[in-house]
């Protein structure tokens, strides 16, 4: 079987490509390109990555490629991630990606190179069940990635295939050493896709212009500055720049106030950013159908960030909502981010949350 492997300069993708290689399969590695600008120390990352991948695939001895998906990143991807956050939302690009970029746009060149498998190295699995494919939770539950892959639909799931989904981080740098490969030790990526390590309020402020105003107390008691609402996020701790005082608790962002650009912050943890409740839109779900009816509630489990553990739900469909009861109050329920939903070791879908 011919596969192409999405190769990202990773021990993850490079183990991934080696598994197919070994299982007998006939391998050809892509690199995509998404994005094309330096970080601030004049760094373009992915020339590094794509040397490593060259590395790799040589050492493998399997052709290579790159590609350039800048464009459409950018149309499909980072508007969007602007668009949210001129609302005072927090997005999720990497999910966005996932569907928009690496499993459409990228499928779509590996089908035309002949693949019937398009390969990558995220950690999570795929089963099928009487013709209709499922994606499941990885066996590295620190690791896994189904959060981001909620919104892949049946035609992504039928062609995709994750090789490392059944093993632990250690037990991929531990299969790279034993073959050679130049990655093993490679440190992980983090950040969002396409940001990096670089400095997120810096680089958001190149695109989208900052508007200070106050930070204000639940009551209006103006307690400090804001460099701008697109900064800061539910719950956050850090970088406030406000001193002690008042009970010498430390403070936190409790919401945001668009009309007024306002910043409203609490001091000590409140009871006003616990949720026992959401709502969310964009309904996306993996299978060909809802899970349940609408108004038929659903107990399930939900995850609404990645690497949160899964918390007990009782989901209800209304008019293209889905409405969230959650068992124990949830923390900083962020509008924007995804809330995605599993029963058991199966993700069904997910929604981004309204509030």
């Amino acid at each position: 079987m011919r596969v192409v492997v999405g190769m990202s300069g990773g021990v993850d993708s490079s183990v991934a490509a080696l598994l197919m290689k070994r299982a007998g399969h006939e391998v050809i590695g892509v690199f995509m390109k998404n994005w094309e600008e330096k970080d601030e120390n004049g760094v373009c990352t992915s020339e590094r990555d794509w040397a490593d991948v060259r590395s790799v695939c040589e050492a493998l001895d399997i052709p290579y490629y790159s590609v350039n998906f800048a464009k459409q990143y950018r149309e499909r991807v980072f508007e969007h991630f602007l668009s949210e956050y001129r609302k005072g939302r927090t997005p999720n690009p990497d999910v966005l990606c996932n569907r928009e970029i690496k499993f459409n746009v990228f499928l779509d060149f590996a089908e035309q190179l002949g693949a019937e498998k398009l390969v990558t190295g995220h950690f999570a699995n795929i089963d099928c069940v009487d013709g209709e494919y499922r994606l499941l939770r990885a066996a590295d539950e620190n690791k896994d990635q189904t959060y981001f892959l909620y919104m892949l639909g049946q035609r992504a799931l039928s062609k995709a295939l994750f090789p490392v989904g059944n093993l632990t981080k250690a037990e991929i740098r531990e299969i790279a050493r034993d073959a050679g490969l130049p990655v093993s030790e490679k440190k992980d990526s983090t950040g969002v896709c396409f940001i990096g390590e670089r400095n997120f309020k810096q680089f958001l402020s190149g695109f989208l212009p900052a508007q200070p105003g106050d930070m204000v107390t639940p009551d209006g008691r103006v307690v400090g500055r804001h460099d701008g609402l697109m900064y800061y996020t539910l719950g956050q701790r850090r970088g406030l720049g406000i001193g002690g005082g008042g009970n010498g608790q430390r403070w936190f962002v409790l919401g945001k106030d668009l009309e007024r650009n306002r910043l409203i912050v609490s001091q000590g943890e409140d009871d006003a950013l616990f949720s026992r409740s959401a709502t969310g839109s964009e309904l996306t779900w993996l299978a060909q159908r809802p899970p349940v009816a609408d108004g038929e509630p659903l107990d399930c489990q939900v995850r609404l960030r990645h690497r949160q553990p899964l918390q007990d739900c009782r989901l209800t469909l209304s008019n293209g909502k889905a409405h969230m009861a959650f068992a124990t109050p949830q923390r900083a329920v962020t509008p924007g981010q995804s809330a995605v939903f599993y029963q058991g070791q199966v993700c069904l879908g997910g929604a981004i949350v309204d509030g």
